[in-house]
């Protein structure tokens, strides 16, 4: 419960706090107005669409790559985090929404103008962990999530920002509804199991 309420926290803090530091960046160096960094006037179906169908697709994908025997020696399973945290299915969505918007609008808007995709790109699946030296075996995880990571940098030159938003959204929200729902039936299993 308290790590739930932790995460969740974490959630408000990325959602409402990540875009600061990208906008003030945008707004010193470049002059763009807070209409502009929120894009908006791209504020589209079209790419929004496509970036909750490409993150869809993806997050089914990369579940199927983490169910290969070899992340079964991984020591800290992504699933087995997401499962000791006791979400509900409204929390992933939650928890989707506040990384896509918060930490799309730092990166993406804020830093990729300056360090270009591939750089912003590498800094942000390292950011999250998921190139750890010392880990080589968690960091295939990033090595998952890397080509995603690519595609949406790259796709915010091409589709803006709210490309990369429904994206990222999607991809978060397709992995925690999986595992979350995983986890439920884990513990109705071991609850009946232990009558």
């Amino acid at each position: 419960m308290l790590l739930r309420r932790k995460i969740l926290l974490l959630g408000w803090f990325t959602l409402l706090f990540f875009p600061i530091p990208g906008y003030l960046t945008r707004y010193m160096i470049d002059g763009v107005s807070l209409i502009d960094f929120f894009e908006v006037k791209n504020l589209e179906i079209l790419p929004i669409g496509l970036g909750l169908e490409f993150g869809f697709i993806y997050g089914f994908f990369a579940y199927l790559l983490m169910q290969a025997p070899f992340f079964d020696t991984v020591p800290m399973k992504i699933d087995k985090i997401i499962g000791s945290m006791n979400l509900k299915f409204h929390h992933g969505i939650f928890l989707s929404l506040c990384a896509g918007l918060g930490e799309e609008f730092l990166f993406r808007s804020g830093i990729q103008p300056y360090l270009g995709w591939l750089l912003t790109s590498i800094f942000f699946v390292a950011l999250h962990g998921y190139l750890n030296p010392w880990n080589w075996k968690f960091s295939i995880y990033g090595l998952i999530i890397l080509p995603f990571i690519f595609l949406i940098s790259l796709g915010f030159n091409f589709f803006g920002i709210w490309f990369c938003i429904a994206a990222h959204f999607s991809y978060d929200a397709v992995l925690f509804t999986i595992m979350i729902k995983q986890n439920s039936l884990e513990n109705k299993i071991d609850n009946f199991s232990n009558r």
